[in-house]
Formats: C-alpha cells, sequence, structure tokens
C-alpha cells in the first residue's frame, strides 16, 4: 500500500520550515484520527499502512518523530522499530508507540528498542499534540543547528580561501620583487647586497650573503639586521668581506653539499679578526638571535654560498621552507649569472690585454729587425758589422717564429688537434734535450742551471718532443723571471710509479691571489707598461695541457713576491727493468751532403719576396733554380725544366700546391722528383694531404734552413714525410 500525502492547509504553507511526521498503522480510520489531531501543527503528515511501508519511506525522507501502531499484521510495531533503528539516518528518530494495551515487558521491550513514549488508545489530542510539538521543535532545533554549522564551515572555507588567495598575491608580488631586485645587476656583490635587503625583513630579523671566494673561502660579504634599537633607522644594510667562523663555514659547507635548508641554533657568524688588524665596523647583534636558518646558493654543479637568516627562538618553527627555496633558487640563478658574466668580462679583459701584448711583443723584434736592414743597406759598411746585424736579424726572427709556434700549438690543443707519440723515454734523455733548447736563454742571463736526477736509469712513456718543449717551457719561464746570475734548479725524483720533475728558482716569486690563476690561457703576473720580461702569456697553458695529455699533474708553489717560485710535473714511470734494453737517444741530425752542380730545383711561392730570397739562397749553395708564382705556371716550367726537386707552397692562387702535387707525379718527367711541401700550415690535415697529394717532406714556414738544405740534398724518391719546424 503506498503512502498517503495530504495537501497542505493553510496554516501549513506559511510554516517556513515544515518538518515531517510518519504515521503508520493499518487502520485506515485511526489515520482519519491521528491527521486530524495533528494537522494543527501544520507539518507534513505522511502515513504508511505497514511496516515494510513505513521501512521503504524512511530510506526517501527525515522524519522528525514516527507514530507506530504496536499491533500490526505482517510486521508489527516491535519488529518494525527495531528494522527502523538498523539504519543510521533513523537511528535517533524518536519513535511513539500507539496501543490499546501494554504491560511491563511489552514496555521494557520497547523501550528497549529505542521508544520515546507510549500513547494509548483512545489518544487524548491534546497530549498527543504536545507530545509530538515537543519532537518537532527539537528536530527543527536540530536542523537548524546543523544549518548554521554548514555555513559555519562554508564561511570559514571562504575565509580561508580568502586568505590563502592574499597570501598567494602577497607572495607572488614579494618574489616577482625579488626577481626584479636581484636581475637589476651583473655585479656578484649588487646581487648578495640586493638579496640581503629584500630578506629582511621579510623573510627574518637578519640577513647574510656568504660567498665563496676565488680560493674556496667563504666569506661574508653583506649583513642586514633591523635596526630595533631605533626604529627610525630602519634595517641596516653592511657591506662587509669578513671570513666565516668555522662553526659557521662547517655548517654551510654542508647546506651547499646537502642542497637542502637547514633551520639549526644560531652560531658564530664571522671569526674575530686578526689582533693586528684594525677591528672593522660591525653592528651590535640582537642577544635574543638564537636560531638560524642557512639557504645554500647553489647553480648546477657550481656551489656559491648560502644566505643566513637570524631569528628569535622559534621564530623559523612555521618558517614557509617552499619560499625560502624559491627566492634562494632565484637568488642562485642570479648569482651564477653575474659570476658568469664576471669570468666572460674577466676573459674579454684577458683577450684584449693578450692583443695589446701581442702587439707589443710583435713589434719588439722587428724594431731591430729594420734597424739591422737599414745597417746593411748603409755606405761603406764593414764586414763585422755586417755579420753582427745578420745575427740580430737571425735572433729576432727565431723569437718570432717560437711565439707564432706557441700561438699555433695553442690553437691546436684549444681545438683538440693535438696528439702525442707515447714511446719509452729516457728520463736522462728527456732532461739533456730541455736543457740543450734552454742554455742559450740561461747563458745570455748568465743564470747557473742545476741539474739533479736519480742515479738510476727512470723510464716514462711520453712523447719526447712534447715533453722536452714541457721543461723547456719550464726553464725559460724560470729564467725569465729569475735576475741574472741567479740560480734555477732541474730536479727529478721517482717515488713508487710516480716520476716528479721539479724546476724552481730564486725568481720575483708569484703573488697569492694570482697563483690559482698561473695556468689560464694569456694570464701573466706582470702587467706594468714596460713590460720588462715580454712573453704571451700562453707558455704555462702549453705546459698544463701537454702535462695533461700525458695523464701527468702540474702544479705550482710560491711563499710569496721575491721568495722564488717552483713547478712540478708528475708522470707514471719506473725504473728500467734489470737488463733490458735502454730506449735509445734520438740520432743527431745528419750532416747536410754537398749539393750536385747540376741538381736542378724548382721554387713555387706566389710571394715574390719568399721565393727570390729562397732562390738566392740555393743558388749560392750552388744548385740551379727556376721559379714560379702560381700552379699552372709550375706545370709548365716543369715540363720543360725538368727540376730534381720542387719547392711548392700550398697556398697558391687558382690551383693549389696539392693539386699541382699530384698532377706533377702523374707526369713521367717529374715522377720521380723529390716534391717538398713549404706552407704555413702545420696542422696534422695539412701533414696528412701532403703525403696523399704526394709530397715526400712537410715543412712548416719559416723552415730552419739548415733543415730545408738537408732535405734538398737527399736522393729524389724517400718518401718518408719528414715534418719540419
Amino acid at each position: 500500500m503506498s503512502a498517503v500525502l495530504e495537501p497542505q492547509e493553510p496554516a501549513q504553507m506559511l510554516n517556513p520550515d515544515p518538518v515531517n511526521i510518519l504515521i503508520v498503522d493499518d487502520l485506515p480510520e485511526k489515520h482519519v484520527v491521528m491527521r486530524s489531531i495533528l494537522e494543527e501543527l501544520g507539518q507534513n503528515l505522511v502515513s504508511a499502512r505497514s511496516g515494510r511501508e513505513a521501512l521503504r519511506l524512511i530510506l526517501q525522507m527525515d522524519f522528525a518523530v514516527i507514530l507506530l501502531d504496536v499491533n500490526m499484521p505482517d510486521i508489527d510495531g516491535l519488529e518494525t522499530a527495531s528494522l527502523i533503528r538498523q539504519y543510521k539516518k533513523t537511528s535517533q528518530t524518536p519513535i511513539l508507540f500507539i496501543t490499546a494495551y501494554v504491560d511491563e515487558v511489552q514496555a521494557a521491550k520497547g523501550y528497549e528498542l529505542g521508544a520515546v513514549d507510549y500513547i494509548s488508545t483512545p489518544v487524548v489530542p491534546g497530549v498527543l499534540r504536545s507530545k509530538v510539538k515537543v519532537f518537532v521543535d527539537l528536530h527543527r532545533m536540530h536542523r537548524q543547528l546543523q544549518q548554521q554549522a554548514v555555513e559555519r564551515e562554508a564561511l570559514a572555507r571562504a575565509e580561508a580561501a580568502r586568505t590563502a588567495a592574499e597570501e598567494a598575491t602577497r607572495r607572488a608580488a614579494y618574489l616577482a620583487e625579488a626577481s626584479q631586485r636581484l636581475s637589476m645587476s651583473l655585479n656578484i656583490d649588487a646581487t648578495a647586497h640586493a638579496l640581503a635587503d629584500i630578506a629582511v625583513p621579510g623573510l627574518g630579523a637578519m640577513a647574510a650573503v656568504a660567498l665563496l671566494d676565488d680560493h674556496g673561502e667563504l666569506h661574508c660579504r653583506c649583513l642586514k639586521i633591523v635596526g630595533e634599537a631605533d626604529p627610525t633607522l630602519g634595517p641596516v644594510l653592511l657591506e662587509c668581506h669578513r671570513e666565516l667562523s668555522p662553526s659557521m663555514a662547517a655548517v654551510v659547507r654542508g647546506a651547499m653539499l646537502s642542497r637542502d635548508l637547514q633551520f639549526l641554533p644560531a652560531t658564530e657568524l664571522c671569526a674575530a679578526p686578526a689582533a693586528s688588524a684594525p677591528p672593522p665596523e660591525w653592528p651590535e647583534l640582537p642577544p635574543d638571535h638564537e636560531e638560524m636558518a642557512v639557504c645554500p646558493l647553489v647553480a648546477g654543479d657550481q656551489q656559491l654560498g648560502a644566505l643566513i637568516l637570524f631569528g628569535k627562538a622559534g621564530g623559523f618553527a612555521q618558517a614557509d621552507a617552499a619560499l625560502l627555496s624559491e627566492v634562494v633558487g632565484r637568488a642562485s640563478i642570479a648569482m651564477e649569472n653575474a659570476r658568469l658574466y664576471t669570468l666572460v668580462q674577466e676573459a674579454d679583459r684577458r683577450k684584449n690585454e693578450f692583443l695589446a701584448m701581442l702587439a707589443h711583443e710583435l713589434r719588439n723584434p722587428l724594431a731591430p729587425i729594420r734597424n739591422a736592414v737599414h745597417i746593411i743597406h748603409g755606405a761603406q759598411v764593414a764586414d763585422p758589422t755586417v755579420a753582427w746585424a745578420r745575427d740580430v736579424i737571425a735572433r729576432q726572427v727565431d723569437h718570432m717564429s717560437r711565439m707564432v709556434d706557441d700561438l699555433l700549438d695553442v690553437s691546436r690543443i684549444v681545438r683538440g688537434k693535438v696528439t702525442v707519440h707515447m714511446e719509452p723515454l729516457l728520463l736522462a734523455t728527456l732532461c739533456e734535450r730541455a736543457v740543450e733548447a734552454s742554455s742559450p736563454l740561461l747563458a745570455a742571463r748568465q743564470q747557473r742551471l742545476t741539474v739533479a736526477l736519480p742515479d738510476e736509469a727512470v723510464v716514462l712513456r711520453g712523447d719526447l718532443v712534447r715533453l722536452s718543449q714541457v721543461l723547456s717551457n719550464l726553464l725559460n719561464n724560470a729564467s725569465k723571471f729569475t735576475d741574472p746570475e741567479g740560480t734555477i734548479t732541474l730536479d727529478a725524483s721517482l717515488k713508487g710509479d710516480s716520476l716528479c720533475i721539479t724546476v724552481s728558482d730564486t725568481g720575483q716569486g708569484i703573488e697569492a691571489e694570482f697563483l690559482p690563476h698561473i695556468f689560464d690561457l694569456f694570464a701573466q703576473g706582470d702587467q706594468a707598461l714596460d713590460r720588462a720580461q715580454g712573453g704571451l702569456g700562453i707558455g704555462l697553458t702549453l705546459v698544463k695541457h701537454l702535462v695533461e695529455l700525458h695523464q701527468g699533474t702540474v702544479e705550482a708553489y710560491s711563499e710569496g713576491r721575491g721568495k722564488g717560485s717552483r713547478i712540478s710535473v708528475s708522470f707514471p714511470a719506473g725504473l728500467a727493468a734489470q737488463g733490458a734494453a735502454l730506449p735509445a737517444a734520438a740520432a743527431p741530425k745528419a750532416a747536410r751532403p754537398a749539393p750536385a752542380a747540376s741538381r736542378k730545383i724548382l721554387v713555387v711561392d706566389d710571394l715574390p719576396a719568399s721565393a727570390d730570397t729562397l732562390k738566392v739562397l740555393l743558388e749560392l749553395e750552388g744548385y740551379v733554380v727556376r721559379i714560379a708564382n702560381d700552379g699552372a705556371q709550375a706545370l709548365t716550367v716543369a715540363q720543360e725544366f725538368g727540376p730534381d726537386v720542387l719547392i711548392l707552397d700550398i697556398g697558391l692562387p687558382g690551383m693549389d700546391g696539392f693539386e699541382v702535387a699530384r698532377q706533377l707525379r702523374s707526369r713521367p718527367e717529374s715522377k720521380d722528383a723529390l716534391l717538398i711541401a713549404l706552407t704555413g700550415y702545420g696542422e696534422a690535415e695539412s701533414r696528412l694531404r701532403s703525403q696523399r697529394a704526394g709530397f715526400d717532406h712537410h715543412v712548416v714556414k719559416p723552415a730552419d734552413i739548415d733543415f730545408l738544405l738537408s732535405l734538398v740534398g737527399q736522393p729524389p724518391g724517400v718518401r718518408n714525410l719528414v715534418e719540419g719546424v
């Protein structure tokens, strides 16, 4: 049987908040009686004709009170009440049992099932209405309280959302201002000041920025503190450069290593100044700064330092770690940008200084060369004077050649084009080569060289030419910065499987701030205009790279200006096995054979001055020489001249030297001629192309004349492609 929802009376329509009342009885006349009694209450009266129908209705609707007949067929009132109580939504709904008779046992069972009262039939209308009204009012009050709770919860959520939105807006504005302030300058100190400035009072009552210097030491670069003693002064930003205390430095290094924010008890910020130093201006630190937050400044793999915040005890308990991380993340990027910009500026400055030095160093030898040429051109110049002028020109040309060779070596090393030919070498042979190369400079400055080598035969693997260049550069560098008649020492010692070779001097020494940069490209400690020592500042850079190509290490030491210096290189090495054959020393250069009077030479060069001077030089040696200034002319002259030797420049106009060589090798009159490439291109690729084109030798300009003449004197067909100097 379905429920009956009666139409609302006018009084009910006036009730703003009607509730539902369930009447459960199997007799229709009782429903008529109950409705007539309760309709004055103005509530929704819902009728159910059985317990099953009542159970269905309570699943669909909420009821303020249930009027339940005890004696019903199918499911009686007590069983219906028991089932009603099993539902969560009706477990507390008041139940009034309607019955004609109730005994104590039945009453006890009903109360046990959650009944709030028994009403006997026939009912008294006033009593029924009053009891039902009480439960209606209670239900309405409970529903109002629930509504108020929901409204309060909604209000709290709205307030929280508004607060969160305001906080997000404030946070976004703060981070935007921080980013703007941090990006205003590419100067590291200015960026550190901006970081301290935005940190106080937004992140803490006091902030210090500690940064790593070039030597890896931590220094406090700036400090900002709220001026609590005199509020009119506001925060004080102090620029400083004080070393951190050991305890603070340890904390900062740990934070940089872990990359995590650390909240710790406050410790001493800076180390005490030296007793001899005047005490720097330093504000009084607040005594209640008992906790600190250490925020590491790290960009990629680069450790920069830390932002250190101080506050009262418990002040960082609710610290916004996410905000701190965001700020120091942006600060780290700004600091890294400033650091990289500084490096670029420094590299640009060093490049400009290098170009100025290069112009200076190239002009220096040009001046005596020009003077010597002018002297030779003078009238009635005595032979001794001419000979002296020739020697001046030769020395200065050699000096310029060494500078150009160093520049080319650096270029090849930077591009990864330098390879080393590893072979067993005797330490004694290596040192002999290096000393021989540096002896003229040492002799010119009247300096004494002491060499101390192990008594045993020490063998290492390496490239004899390149390792000789390493030691020679170290000896030349020591000589350059040591006064005339000074002392230079070359010392070697074998410890286990490591050979250490040290070049020390009693010269100018190296200042502490320059020592970490001594192997940097174009770095020089002496930047005075007179440039008394000369050089391009690339010798030690070559040393470092060549040593690393041999899996070795290099280190520089000095106690400071005027206290000399020493540079050590270390390589894997060992003693020669007993009875084993020792590596042979390099064979001396073979004597140049006397030229055959009939030997014909063709010089091919598009630079007339170069071709003409080489022609005169060869003719003085007794050779018959012809000249061609381009590739086509060279092929024509070779066909009619039939040269025994051809000296070709590679960079010819039109047809380059490689193509000329290939065509010469394909012709019967020149297929067996000796082909020598004389060129300014000395890299490995050019040498390989020379070999493939059919050249016998590859010589780099300016050539050593004795070496070139020794090649010219070789018989045709020797195809070993000797690398010329």
